[in-house]
């Protein structure tokens, strides 16, 4: 059987997706989506997109979160657009042959090729930042050769007062004197899918999701809004969802540091990135104290429900795959 297809099979039996009666959709179940931001061989985190520390290997912390309930996962390759390269397709490789849940994967991605590299590779969604930016077009070609549905526009957004925010490229790194609620009315009209909308200025920082930038964009655009950047509490979540609208929230430093303490000690990194940090914490998070409070998938998901928000959970998914990570 092919592996697509399995994945189709066994998502449907999970039942991820809307919800239908009489062939009417009547909700969309929130979806929680672990965001993967990798450097090399490396899974990093920093804050305001900076300052990146070496938490581990993608696909320990990966398959945790798919055993865990992910509804997706989200691999960014942070250096990508800096270095001209994308180092993602073995890692999405790897993941797609264990981690049967949607996989976006996106980071220097410019061509059609590289789209196509990436879904043949296992991904199921592509996110587009610099390229959509430099070159709109591209997104309406995308869109128009592999389906809207497979198109997602990521959009780094930073205020600039009075609730004006400018759109970054280059993982945060570049301006671009676009405003962001232009850009992503632009974006949909041009045919994503989906938007990911990520607050640099909350980024890494615990302070919640920048509730203004997701609730605008959420009201302006047709297409589903994934909410990210700032996420330090379970509420942050249900704020993201009630407050914001967003129809999907991303997170990344409450699971990882959720995951550390459990997931395997390797003896040994590539050089590429900031060891130190792990050295020194694995074993002691107390500096999270007051800014972050570390949480498993399950537990986000039981708030949503007690919330009487529709989600899809799993009481014991790792009964699928009892292997150890």
């Amino acid at each position: 059987m092919r592996q697509g297809m399995l994945r189709d099979i066994i998502l449907l039996l999970m039942g991820v997706g809307p919800l239908y009666e009489n062939g009417r959709k009547i909700m969309n179940p929130i979806r929680i989506i672990p965001k993967l931001e990798v450097k090399g061989p490396n899974l990093v985190k920093g804050v305001h997109l900076e300052g990146l520390r070496v938490l581990g290997k993608p696909e320990d912390f990966a398959y945790k979160y798919y055993l865990d309930g992910a509804d997706e996962l989200i691999y960014i390759d942070v250096v990508a657009s800096l270095y001209g390269r994308n180092n993602l397709l073995e890692i999405v490789r790897k993941a797609a042959q264990r981690i049967f849940i949607p996989l976006t994967a996106g980071g220097g991605v410019r061509t059609l090729e590289d789209i196509n590299n990436l879904l043949c590779a296992g991904a199921d969604k592509v996110a587009i930042n610099t390229a959509a930016v430099r070159n709109p077009a591209f997104v309406k070609e995308a869109a128009r050769f592999f389906g809207s549905q497979c198109i997602v526009v990521s959009i780094g957004a930073k205020l600039r007062g009075n609730e004006k925010y400018e759109a970054f490229t280059d993982n945060g790194r570049e301006k671009t004197d676009k405003d962001v609620f232009e850009w992503a009315q632009e974006a949909a009209d041009l045919g994503a899918g989906e938007l990911l909308i990520t607050s640099i200025d909350r980024e890494g920082t615990g302070r919640g999701y920048d509730l203004v930038l997701i609730e605008r964009i959420s009201a302006a655009v047709p297409i589903p809004v994934i909410a990210c950047g700032g996420v330090g509490k379970v509420k942050d979540f249900l704020e993201g969802i009630k407050v914001g609208r967003a129809d999907a929230v991303c997170a990344a430093s409450i699971f990882h540091y959720h995951q550390l303490k459990a997931l395997p000690n390797r003896d040994s990194f590539f050089k590429e990135g900031n060891i130190e940090f792990l050295k020194k914490n694995r074993g002691n998070l107390d500096f999270l104290s007051g800014r972050l409070e570390p949480a498993e998938i399950q537990s986000v998901k039981q708030a949503l429900l007690d919330s009487g928000r529709s989600c899809r959970f799993v009481n014991n998914f790792s009964e699928i795959d009892s292997r150890e990570v």
